[in-house]
């Protein structure tokens, strides 16, 4: 079951932690040389793309304050490990991790280094000189699920998924809940990767959706692999990380996407500063981490002021993804009433009702 696997990952604390005092750290002479790893190759679109265009926004804004380097195609486990030493080593006073399953030798090399700072993506444990950030995913998913209900003819969405992660699950969730709230008797299937990055099986799990009924895609995997796959079928989809109208320029409706620019430029200046503490960061619609954007042309005005008035609820807190009376795939009730705060959303290992999904094999880390 989905708990037993996640409850085996240790997700123990939300990734909002108490306050705590924390002296910050001396400030660091420029140029600080800041070092970037990503889980696959950089490419044109996908989650290593939109963290490439966060470390040149911060290139950008800094100038000569600071040298970046980027890994890319690094495999969590021994390899990342290795990467941030060498990068450690090689005088980066200042890493960005930006895969999940990078935190354990994030960790490892934080405890050896105690001279470097490390930011890591995603994760849920902190150290005197490591930091966790990430994003609200689920406020705009929710938004792309309720645009799903809305194109969407069969009322059966597809979905293809990386790892059962509770930022994965929030994801699903948090969309079929928007789709159903267009359409309360929508579906959203799920096909599950156990990877992060495979364009062949992302494809693949794309046109075996459409074969069960989808006419809407959406994924939480790296490649352009789903929109390419929903342009060459025909059917519609709402890009994920990056908009990826040039893979599929009729099809995409919409795209949910990344934006670490601002977040990495204030990271590096708090540690040029002397200003740097261990602050957890979950940030979302508001701090301009995610977006719904590049919407299709096609789009009817009642759908596209409907959206945009949804948005405006979200940013407002009159309108929470996880609200109101939730029940899970087997009906248990989850919520009789109200919202789930945030340490139950940044633990969720089950799924809602309306999510037509098999029990998924063991995560690959």
């Amino acid at each position: 079951m989905l708990k037993n696997l996640i409850g085996a990952l240790a997700f123990a604390l939300p990734l909002t932690l108490p306050a705590q005092t924390v002296t910050p750290r001396p400030p660091v002479p420029p140029p600080l040389k800041v070092g970037f790893v990503y889980v696959s190759p950089v490419g044109q679109a996908g989650w290593s793309y939109q963290h490439e265009q966060g470390r040149l926004a911060l290139q950008q804004a800094l100038g000569a304050q600071v040298q970046t380097t980027r890994v890319e195609g690094v495999a969590e486990g021994p390899d990342a490990e290795r990467v941030m030493r060498e990068l450690a080593r090689d005088g980066h006073r200042l890493i960005f991790a930006t895969s999940f399953g990078y935190l354990e030798p994030a960790l490892r090399v934080a405890a050896d280094h105690p001279e470097v700072v490390i930011e890591h993506a995603g994760g849920h444990k902190t150290a005197a000189n490591l930091n966790t950030y990430n994003a609200r995913y689920y406020e705009a998913r929710w938004l792309a699920g309720w645009l799903a209900g809305r194109t969407s003819a069969s009322g059966t969405a597809g979905y293809v998924a990386g790892f059962p992660v509770p930022e994965v699950i929030q994801g699903i969730n948090a969309f079929t809940l928007g789709m159903r709230a267009a359409n309360p008797q929508a579906t959203v299937k799920v096909i599950w990767l156990n990877t992060w990055f495979d364009p062949s099986r992302e494809r693949e799990a794309a046109m075996t959706l459409v074969r069960q009924g989808a006419d809407v895609l959406t994924n939480h995997s790296g490649s352009p692999a789903v929109p390419q796959a929903a342009e060459a079928l025909g059917v519609k989809v709402i890009a994920y990380q990056s908009d990826m109208r040039a893979f599929a320029p009729t099809a995409q409706v919409a795209a949910v996407t990344h934006h670490w620019g601002a977040h990495y430029t204030g990271v590096a200046k708090r540690v040029l500063d002397g200003r740097w503490t261990p602050t957890p960061v979950w940030g979302g619609l508001k701090d301009g981490l995610v977006r719904v954007e590049a919407l299709s042309p096609s789009l009817p005005r009642d759908v596209v002021d409907g959206l945009r008035q949804r948005e405006r609820d979200l940013l407002d807190g009159r309108l929470k993804p996880f609200s109101g009376r939730l029940h899970d795939q087997q009906g248990r009730e989850r919520l009789a009433g109200g919202a789930l705060d945030d340490a139950q959303i940044a633990r969720m290992d089950w799924l809602v009702q309306g999510v037509v999904a098999p029990s998924p094999g063991r995560p690959g880390r």
